[in-house]
């Protein structure tokens, strides 16, 4: 399917299920891992993941539009746009649009915890995916200072962590 395809389909879509026009862009973008579509704030338009139609078809793409499209029309009507509002939710519901689309074959949605900061003092743990510098924080429970653990370091977490205790 071309993005012109996409652009009469999205046009479509949105005069049937909302019965107003959608005037501007809707392009596939091939980057989308996570999301199945995105809709911009400034130029309005959509972008849809060509992988979500062509793993799980055109009836679970065209959830993925009207998603889309519930954002475009609530913001252009100045309501509340945001998955968080009543409006944006009821609105999903109306027309039969999905709040979250399904999971594509291999798309990691979370990073494995690579990282672990342990409190010096009582031993907390704190599992990190992103590493952090631990000058920078304390402890929650007895705000002594932390010490990051890299991954080579760590085989599991089970293992009594004594050996991080030391100064």
């Amino acid at each position: 399917m071309t993005d012109a395809e996409l652009q009469a389909w999205v046009e479509s879509v949105s005069l049937s299920a909302f019965g107003l026009p959608f005037k501007h862009k809707a392009t596939f973008n091939g980057r989308l891992r996570t999301t199945g579509g995105r809709y911009f704030l400034k130029s309005h338009n959509i972008e849809i993941s060509p992988r979500q139609l062509a793993v799980h078809g055109s009836e679970e793409t065209e959830r993925i539009i009207k998603h889309e499209l519930c954002h475009y029309h609530l913001h252009l009507a100045g309501r509340g746009y945001r998955h968080r509002d009543p409006e944006f939710k009821a609105l999903l519901a109306k027309v039969g649009a999905t709040l979250y689309c399904k999971t594509l074959p291999g798309a990691r949605r979370t990073l494995p915890i690579k990282y672990l900061l342990v409190c010096r003092s009582c031993g907390m743990t704190y599992p990190r995916k992103r590493k952090t510098d631990p000058r920078k924080y304390a402890c929650g429970r007895c705000r002594g200072m932390l010490k990051l653990v890299e991954a080579e370091q760590k085989n599991s977490f089970e293992k009594p962590l004594d050996f991080l205790l030391e100064p």
